[in-house]
C-alpha cells in the first residue's frame, strides 16, 4: 500500500480554533489507514509573515505555504481540505500587523497612503495578503457544491427553526440598484483570437498615456472583459435611496463584498459613507483630511480618528455625527446592543451571507432597538442584485420557504484559473482622470476601450477556455448523476455573459446529453424556475459563474440546512487530484467572540468531516489505498449517526458545543471501524478504542461542559498561541489520552 498524503490548511478564527480539537483525532485514526495528514498554514498571520520572511529574524521566518499549495494544485493526486479562510479587509490587515508586532514579529505597518515609493512597493506586497488572495491560488478546477446526501436527509426530517414568516400584512422590503453607468450596463467582452502580451493603459484627455498594468499574457480563446462604474451615478444613486428609505420608514442596508472584490468594493463601501455623511464631510473636509481618515474602511475609521482631536473639537463632531444618524434614514445594525452599524466596517456585512438573511427572517434586518424591521436592500451593480429582488418576489407571494419540505439546489461554478475574479485582483483600477482605459496587445492594437471620469472604477477580468470547457463537462456529469435539471444562469443581455452562451453551445454537443434536461436561462429566469421546484420539492442544479456561484452556495443553504457551513465542496482539480472546501466563514468572527467571553464554540465542522469523506475516495482511488475507502465509508456511517443523534453544537453555553460534536464523532466513527470485518487488523485496533470512548462518554462529556462559562484567553486572535489553543480546545484529560495513545 502507497502511503497517503492529505494536505489540511490551517486557516482563521473558529475553523481554526476548531481544527485544534478535531485534527490530533484525524491524525490518530488515519495513521492506521496509511495517510499522512500535512499541514500548511494559509492564515492571514501566515501569510503576512511568509510574505515578509525578509524582515524577520532567522529562527521566527515562516514557510510560504500558499506558493506551495499554488504549485501542488496543478500536480496530479493533489488531496487538499481546504477549511474557510480570512479574505481579509484592510482594518482585519493592520488589526493582524499589529498583533503580529506586539507578539515581537518586526513585520512593517502597511502603508494606506503611500508618500514615498519604498511604501508603494510595500503597499504593493501587502496586496497579495489582501482580500480574496488564498481561494484564486488553490482552486484549480471548477467548483461542485452540495448538501450531502445524509445532511439533506437530516435536514428534511429536523427542519431548522430559524425561519420567520414573512408579514400577512405586506412588506415594503426591497432590493434597490442603478439603471446605468454601473458595471453590467458597461461592460464590453470579447473573446481573444491569439495568445499575445498585453498592458492597461490611461490616455488622459491631454497628455501622455500611463501604463497602469504591464504585460498580461493573454491566451487563445479565453474570454476578455472589461466594465466601468461611474461614481457620480453611484454617489446620485445612493443618495436616491436614502430618500426612498426614509420615505418608506425602511431601515436602508448596504450590500456589497468587500473581501473578496478587495479593490472595488470597499471603494463602493466608502462612497456610500461619504453619501450619507455627506454635511459632515463638506463643513469639516481639512480636518478629516489631516487625520488621514478613510471612508472605504468605513464609520470606525472616522469614529478613531476624531479621537485625535482636542476635546471641543472632536465632541463637536461627535455631535453633528449623532445629528446625521437622527436625521438620514435608520441603517440596518450588525451588533444594535453595541451600535455598530451597516456601515462601520466593508467586511461586517458581506452580501453572500447577508441577502439570505433578511429572506430567513422574513424580508427583514435588525435595527438600532434591537428588533427586526423592513429594508431597503442596496445592491449597486445590475449583474446580481436582480436575483434577491426575484426571491423576495417570490416570498411576498407565496410566504416562507419550509425547510421540511425545500427541494435542494447544488451548484457547478465556474471559478478556474481565478475565472471571472471581477474587482479583487491587479486588473482593477481607480481612473486618475478624465481619459481612456485601453486594452492594448503587443502590436498597439487596441482590444477593448473604456471612457472614464475621475474616480471611476475600471476592472478587467479573464476567464479561460480550458476552464469553461471543464466546466461545462462538470455539469453534465452533474446532471447525469442526480437526474436533476442544470440550468446554466447566463444573460444574454450582458456582454461577458454572451459570450461564455457562446461557448456552452459550442462544447455542449461535444457530451451526451441524451435524456438530460439542460436549460440556458437568464438569472431571473433561472431564479424563478428553481424557486418553483424548491417549493415543489424537488431537486434542480444550478450552473454558475463564480460570482453567482458564491451568492448561490449561501442562499439556498442558508435557507434549506439553516447555515452554509454544512455545505460540501467538491474541486476536481483540472490536473487531476481534489480540492475540498468546507463551510464558510462569514459567521466565525462571531463564534469566536463568544468563545472567549463565554467559553462555548458554536462552529459546526460538518463540513469538515463531510469533505474528508471524499478526500478519503480519492486517496483510495489515486493510492490503491483501500484502507482510506475503508475508512471514509465508515466516517459517512458515522456522520449520519451523528445527525440522528442530534449531537450538533449548540448556539447556548453549557450545552454540547464543537469539541463535544467533535468527540461524538470520532466515537460513532471508532465504533464503525470496530464493527467491520473487510479488515482484521483494523478491527482489532478500534475495538478497544470505541469501547474506551463509550464506557468514558458521561466523563468525556462533562470535561467539555466544565470547560465552558467563563472567559477565555488564546494569546491572540489573529495569530493565536498553540498551546493556550490547544488547552482550551482539548480539555478532556480522559478523551485526549484514548486519542493520542492510537
Amino acid at each position: 500500500m502507497k502511503l497517503s498524503s492529505i494536505i489540511w490548511t490551517k486557516t482563521d478564527e473558529a475553523p481554526a480554533l476548531a481544527s485544534a480539537s478535531l485534527l490530533p483525532i484525524v491524525r490518530s485514526f488515519l495513521k492506521h489507514a496509511g495517510i499522512d495528514i500535512e499541514e500548511y498554514d494559509i492564515s492571514l498571520a501566515g501569510r503576512i509573515l511568509a510574505n515578509f520572511a525578509d524582515f524577520l529574524p532567522d529562527d521566527r521566518e515562516m514557510p510560504d505555504y500558499l506558493a506551495r499549495l499554488e504549485e501542488l494544485v496543478q500536480q496530479p493526486g493533489t488531496n487538499v481540505i481546504k477549511l474557510p479562510n480570512i479574505s481579509a479587509s484592510v482594518p482585519q490587515l493592520t488589526a493582524a500587523i499589529k498583533e503580529l508586532q506586539d507578539k515581537g514579529y518586526p513585520v512593517p505597518d502597511y502603508p494606506e497612503a503611500p508618500q514615498t515609493p519604498e511604501e508603494e512597493k510595500l503597499k504593493q506586497r501587502f496586496s497579495k495578503v489582501l482580500g480574496s488572495a488564498v481561494n484564486p491560488v488553490l482552486r484549480e478546477g471548477n467548483a461542485d457544491r452540495r448538501a450531502a446526501a445524509s445532511v439533506k436527509a437530516f435536514a428534511l426530517k429536523n427542519p431548522h427553526k430559524m425561519m420567520k414568516p414573512w408579514p400577512e400584512t405586506g412588506s415594503v422590503t426591497q432590493v434597490v440598484h442603478m439603471t446605468e453607468k454601473d458595471f453590467f450596463g458597461s461592460e464590453k467582452s470579447v473573446v481573444q483570437g491569439k495568445a499575445c502580451t498585453a498592458r492597461i493603459e490611461f490616455h488622459p484627455e491631454a497628455g501622455e498615456a500611463i501604463v497602469l498594468k504591464n504585460r498580461l499574457d493573454l491566451n487563445e480563446d479565453e474570454v476578455l472583459d472589461t466594465s466601468v462604474m461611474n461614481v457620480q451615478a453611484l454617489r446620485d444613486f445612493y443618495a436616491s435611496q436614502l430618500d426612498v428609505a426614509k420615505g418608506k420608514k425602511a431601515l436602508l442596508s448596504l450590500h456589497l463584498k468587500a473581501t473578496m472584490m478587495k479593490v472595488s468594493d470597499p471603494i463602493m463601501f466608502g462612497h456610500c459613507v461619504a453619501v450619507f455623511f455627506k454635511d459632515l464631510l463638506d463643513k469639516h473636509p481639512k480636518t478629516l483630511a489631516d487625520l488621514g481618515v478613510n471612508l472605504n474602511n468605513g464609520i470606525a475609521d472616522l469614529l478613531e480618528k476624531i479621537e485625535r482631536l482636542p476635546e471641543a473639537l472632536k465632541n463637536g463632531i461627535i455631535a453633528e455625527i449623532k445629528a446625521t444618524f437622527e436625521s438620514q434614514p435608520d441603517i440596518a445594525m450588525v451588533d444594535s446592543d453595541k451600535g455598530i452599524t451597516n456601515l462601520h466596517r466593508p467586511n461586517n456585512v458581506i452580501i453572500d451571507a447577508s441577502m439570505p438573511n433578511i429572506i430567513r427572517d422574513g424580508g427583514k434586518m435588525w435595527n438600532k432597538e434591537g428588533k427586526l424591521q423592513d429594508t431597503i436592500a442596496v445592491i449597486p451593480d445590475r449583474s446580481y442584485a436582480t436575483i434577491y429582488q426575484m426571491v423576495i418576489e417570490d416570498c411576498k407571494a407565496h410566504g416562507q420557504f419550509d425547510p421540511a419540505t425545500m427541494g435542494n439546489v447544488s451548484n457547478v461554478g465556474l471559478m478556474a484559473k481565478k475565472a471571472e475574479e471581477y474587482g479583487s485582483h491587479d486588473k482593477t483600477f481607480v481612473a486618475p482622470g478624465d481619459g481612456v482605459i485601453k486594452l492594448m496587445d503587443d502590436q498597439n492594437n487596441c482590444i477593448m476601450a473604456q471612457t472614464v471620469e475621475t474616480g471611476d472604477i475600471f476592472r478587467m477580468c479573464r476567464t479561460q477556455d480550458e476552464a469553461i470547457r471543464d466546466w461545462v463537462k462538470l455539469g453534465i456529469a452533474r446532471a447525469r448523476a442526480t437526474g436533476a435539471p442544470a440550468v446554466f444562469w447566463l444573460n444574454p443581455e450582458r456582454a461577458h455573459d454572451a459570450r461564455i452562451i457562446e461557448k456552452v453551445n459550442a462544447y455542449l454537443p461535444l457530451h451526451d446529453t441524451g435524456g438530460l434536461d439542460i436549460h440556458i436561462m437568464t438569472p431571473d429566469e433561472a431564479m424563478q424556475f428553481t424557486l418553483g421546484r424548491v417549493r415543489e420539492g424537488k431537486d434542480t442544479i444550478s450552473v454558475t459563474g463564480n460570482i453567482l456561484r458564491d451568492y448561490l452556495t449561501d442562499l439556498f443553504p442558508i435557507l434549506e440546512l439553516g447555515t452554509s457551513s454544512r455545505m460540501l465542496s467538491i474541486v476536481p482539480l483540472l490536473k487531476g487530484g481534489g480540492l475540498f472546501e468546507t463551510g464558510a466563514g462569514g459567521s466565525a468572527p462571531k463564534h469566536v467572540q463568544q468563545f472567549l467571553e463565554e467559553g462555548h464554540l458554536r462552529w459546526d465542522s460538518l463540513g469538515e468531516y463531510c469533505a474528508l469523506v471524499p478526500s478519503l475516495e480519492l486517496a483510495a482511488k489515486m493510492d490503491g489505498n483501500a484502507k482510506a475507502a475503508l475508512f471514509g465509508r465508515a466516517l459517512d456511517h458515522a456522520i449520519g449517526i451523528y445527525l440522528e443523534n442530534g449531537k450538533s453544537p449548540s448556539r447556548k453555553v453549557k450545552e454540547i458545543d464543537n469539541r463535544g460534536a467533535t468527540f461524538y464523532i470520532a466515537l460513532y466513527w471508532a465504533k464503525q471501524l470496530a464493527a467491520q470485518d473487510e479488515d482484521k487488523v483494523v478491527k482489532d485496533i478500534f475495538s478497544p478504542v470505541a469501547k474506551a470512548l463509550q464506557e468514558n462518554e458521561a466523563a468525556i462529556a462533562e470535561d467539555l461542559l466544565a470547560a465552558q462559562g467563563g472567559k477565555v484567553d488564546i494569546g491572540g486572535y489573529y495569530y493565536p498561541d498553540p498551546a493556550m489553543t490547544e488547552k482550551h480546545m482539548r480539555p478532556s484529560p480522559v478523551f485526549n489520552q484514548i486519542v493520542d495513545r492510537l
